[in-house]
């Protein structure tokens, strides 16, 4: 997929009924007070000039919040301002998030008429038990109503989910995740579920009621479901939550605002080498003769997540598979796609010690 600027606007828990048990909108967006048509015209003006390329797509976001939740006034006017943008042709589109239960033909008139292209919707599952659990406020009869309504108005549709909520298992994300698929979305952010000070999957924590998942956990359940949106041709776009100063490690940061749950700096990266790994070993696996050393070519800007974090990859291969790998990179290789090369086999080194 090609390079995307995104102009982040934060309307920090605007348009929200109700708190999720996992919520805490300052922790996830760094800011609480209201946005004004002044804040949404800054923050356009400080990325355009910050952004060193010209000529890549671009789109300003409007995230945090329910945004089809505030007050309709309130939407035209900050739609007014980004829209300026897109018709002087600054900007190629504009997108939000928001809530299933807070979709109508009426907001989606309203969305059309300013230049938004992808509607977001923060689904999290579709089991109705667990959306209960979370405090959603929403069914996945309210997801299935609004992904269809803007599916018919022509906007990109997107879905974002969770892992780890509580009570959720393997199967019931994969059974999100194939509820999902079948509504079409071509866009797909997933989010392990971190928690965070001040809500009240804090306060579960502490009286032992619920037990986040570890990163490794994460990042198995997160890897298959990755596995399972590609087969799909659905992109997932996001993988974890942004780190900010709020959003960190609380052994590295004391203003860390959370408290427990598999957070991690580059969790993308560790799922994306999970992936990798898998396809190595099967490569691997794949010959009838002991391999000793591969070369693995691939594109720049795939080679952290072929070596793994800290080498990780690396070092478990010739850990568990005596395989030492040398990894190459090639501009002329498609992003994200490997090719292994097989350099040496056992029965080269029986040969080698014959002829000393």
């Amino acid at each position: 997929m090609s390079k995307q600027y995104v102009i982040p606007v934060f309307v920090p828990h605007l348009g929200c009924p109700n708190d999720c048990i996992f919520c805490n909108q300052k922790s996830i967006s760094g800011q609480m007070k209201q946005i004004t048509e002044e804040d949404v015209e800054n923050t356009v003006k400080e990325f355009l000039n910050s952004f060193k390329e010209e000529k890549l797509y671009t789109e300003i976001a409007f995230f945090g919040g329910s945004f089809t939740g505030i007050d309709m006034e309130l939407q035209e006017k900050l739609l007014k301002v980004a829209y300026k943008y897109v018709k002087n042709k600054q900007v190629d589109g504009i997108r939000i998030s928001t809530r299933p239960d807070y979709i109508d033909k009426k907001k989606l008139k309203l969305l059309k008429k300013y230049g938004v292209k992808t509607i977001e919707l923060g689904v999290q599952s579709t089991n109705d038990y667990i959306l209960q659990k979370a405090k959603r406020g929403h069914t996945f009869a309210d997801v299935k109503k609004a992904s269809k309504l803007i599916r018919r108005y022509g906007f990109t549709l997107g879905h974002q989910m969770m892992v780890g909520l509580p009570e959720s298992t393997v199967l019931d994300e994969l059974r999100t995740a194939k509820d999902l698929a079948k509504l079409k979305p071509k866009i797909m952010r997933i989010y392990p579920v971190l928690v965070l000070k001040g809500t009240e999957l804090e306060k579960e924590y502490l009286d032992g009621s619920y037990t986040p998942l570890s990163v490794e956990q994460a990042v198995e359940r997160v890897k298959e479901l990755c596995y399972f949106f590609a087969k799909k041709k659905i992109n997932v776009i996001r993988i974890g939550l942004q780190s900010t100063d709020t959003i960190s490690d609380i052994s590295k940061n004391e203003n860390s605002e959370v408290v427990a749950g598999p957070y991690h700096e580059t969790f993308r990266q560790l799922v994306e080498s999970a992936i990798n790994y898998d396809k190595i070993v099967e490569k691997i696996k794949s010959y009838n003769v002991k391999v000793r050393e591969v070369e693995i070519i691939t594109s720049p800007d795939n080679v952290n997540n072929v070596v793994g974090y800290k080498r990780e990859n690396i070092k478990k291969l010739k850990d568990f598979y005596d395989v030492d790998a040398k990894v190459k990179q090639d501009n002329k290789i498609k992003s994200g796609k490997i090719i292994i090369n097989v350099k040496k086999v056992y029965k080269d080194f029986l040969d080698d010690d014959e002829s000393v």
